[in-house]
């Protein structure tokens, strides 16, 4: 949710959102419960929750036309926000390498459970995975009982807030740099 949350808050602010969503369902928290039924359509409420504020396309980015129509975009943006299982960027021909030689003012910031160097780096990185890494569900549920999840992503809503920050300032020092 970290990804969706930070183009949400930017589109909270103004900034003119294109959401990029896979053929077939889209992004899966479309088909996350409970839904909203509305117009014939049922939509996961965690994906309506997140995604106000957007336009979203369709592209196949495993396909040559679906990579030229991102491209297109991206020649043409301040911000991408990154938000895919490790590797699977440069194998779509997102990565920033690839973005940034279209685009050298982009602004490409990638979100990942634990970075893209490392050992860790092809994990990944699910809320409650976070939270048992950092320790934080040793600290929750009952003294004697098993661990409970936090009910609401703390991981990925700050992981969104951090990236919003390092968007906002990236895209300041470029207007005075």
């Amino acid at each position: 949710l970290a990804g969706p949350l930070c183009a949400q808050y930017l589109g909270d602010m103004g900034a003119d959102v294109i959401k990029v969503e896979p053929p077939g369902a889209g992004d899966e928290t479309r088909g996350w419960p409970p839904f909203r039924e509305a117009a014939g359509t049922r939509t996961g409420a965690v994906f309506l929750s997140v995604n106000r504020n957007k336009r979203s396309v369709t592209l196949d980015l495993g396909s040559e036309a679906g990579r030229q129509a991102v491209h297109r975009l991206v020649a043409r943006s301040d911000v991408v926000i990154a938000s895919f299982g490790p590797g699977v960027a440069a194998k779509l021909g997102v990565d920033p390498d690839t973005l940034l030689a279209l685009n050298p003012r982009l602004i490409y910031c990638e979100i990942s459970g634990f970075g893209s160097v490392g050992p860790m780096r092809m994990g990944k990185g699910y809320d409650v995975i976070l939270q048992a890494f950092c320790g934080m569900l040793s600290i929750t549920g009952e003294r004697d009982g098993p661990p409970v999840r936090s009910p609401f992503s703390p991981v990925d809503q700050a992981t969104g807030l951090h990236a919003l920050v390092g968007i906002l300032t990236s895209l300041f020092r470029r207007e005075r740099t």
